[in-house]
């Protein structure tokens, strides 16, 4: 897989380059690899809220039978039922 890249230039203070020349040379990563994770943390972060009620769904409904229309309303079988 071919990934094309951008170039970026940005000014910074010493002290922050010191401490991404440090970091990088700590976990043996090239300063870009570490600016690229930066950026991959604040603007795109990975996060799962553990608090969901997706997690809480087996079973998924307290309701019987075979559900009506799940497609249309998955909202209401996961989170429960809203006033329309």
């Amino acid at each position: 897989m071919i990934i094309h890249m951008r170039l970026v230039q940005a000014r910074i203070p010493e002290a922050d380059f010191q401490l991404l020349h440090r970091c990088a040379k700590d976990e043996g990563k090239s300063m870009q690899e570490i600016v690229r994770e930066a950026l991959h943390a604040r603007l795109a972060p990975d996060a799962v809220d553990p608090n969901d009620p997706l997690f809480d769904l087996f079973p998924l409904t307290e309701r019987r039978g075979k559900p009506h229309r799940l497609s249309e309303d998955h909202d209401d079988y996961l989170y429960g039922k809203r006033p329309r």
